[in-house]
């Protein structure tokens, strides 16, 4: 298809596109989407596991920011989706700390309220922003089950004093059930990329401890850009510390209530 229109995959957009039927279907197993459910898939591509979701049922909407590939998916799928695909052509980000505006106009004009899920083989420069914004802004979605370099997969996954473990662990952690389900070799994917790429499940917690996630993050950022030092040291070794917490740990030893309890009694006590 792409050969027929004289385009390649854009390196810039992180085209690397998932063309194992086998493992379009895992992902779409381990969804459990079911048909007349709401689907949003970031970085369509060609089309193949867009496709595969309206064989199932489901109602999409669809984000892309290449306009060769918006015009692929078209011709081929949403054409004959019987209006099952709602495509939007434009990043799926405005910036790093917004979901874009066109996308979120589209998901609560399609699905109208309704619980979705992220079902996307997704752009690596994308990613990791994309998910956290949609765990922290949008309660409305209850899932996300994606392929994703591994080195991303296991920052979701990992624990504490593990050097993989940081904002993302602690974050998704709090937020979330979190599963690597699938690894897959560069040779899944057409052009192959120079790394493994994983399948997660991000399963939203149906009563998820309250806290500020923008307070959060911003408080995490100041800790880990340090992660080497001690807290006494970043934070100051006066006034109290939460129970079980000393000033002698570092950032990456504090497990995800940790955080939070430190952040409550130490958050506005930042050294400059």
């Amino acid at each position: 298809m792409l050969d027929a229109r004289g385009i390649r995959p854009r390196h810039r957009f992180g085209q690397n596109f998932l063309h194992d039927h086998n493992q379009i279907r895992r992902l779409i197993a381990r969804s459990g989407v079911q048909p007349g459910e709401c689907v949003l898939e970031v970085g369509p591509g060609t089309g193949a596991l867009t496709e595969a979701l309206v064989e199932v049922g489901a109602h999409i909407v669809a984000c892309e920011i290449d306009r060769d590939m918006a015009e692929i998916v078209t011709e081929r799928v949403v054409a004959r989706s019987e209006g099952r695909v709602s495509l939007v052509v434009a990043d799926c980000l405005d910036g790093k700390h917004e979901l874009s505006r066109a996308l979120m106009r589209a998901i609560d004009e399609r699905f109208l309220g309704k619980p979705f899920r992220l079902i996307a083989n997704l752009p690596y420069q994308a990613a990791t922003p994309l998910m956290i914004l949609l765990l922290t802004h949008r309660q409305d979605c209850t899932g996300q089950y994606v392929t994703i370099q591994r080195e991303v997969a296991d920052r979701l996954t990992a624990q504490p004093r593990t050097g993989a473990y940081g904002p993302l662990s602690i974050l998704s952690s709090l937020l979330a059930r979190v599963e690597i389900f699938a690894d897959l070799a560069p040779s899944c994917f057409w052009p192959a990329p120079e790394v493994t790429s994983s399948m997660i499940a991000i399963e939203r917690l149906e009563s998820p401890v309250l806290f500020d996630a923008l307070a959060l993050s911003a408080f995490m950022q100041t800790l880990f850009t340090k992660r080497r030092k001690q807290l006494g040291s970043i934070l100051g070794r006066t006034s109290e510390w939460p129970a079980g917490i000393d000033p002698a740990m570092r950032p990456e030893e504090l497990t995800p209530s940790q955080m939070l309890e430190l952040m409550a009694m130490r958050g506005s006590g930042l050294e400059s």
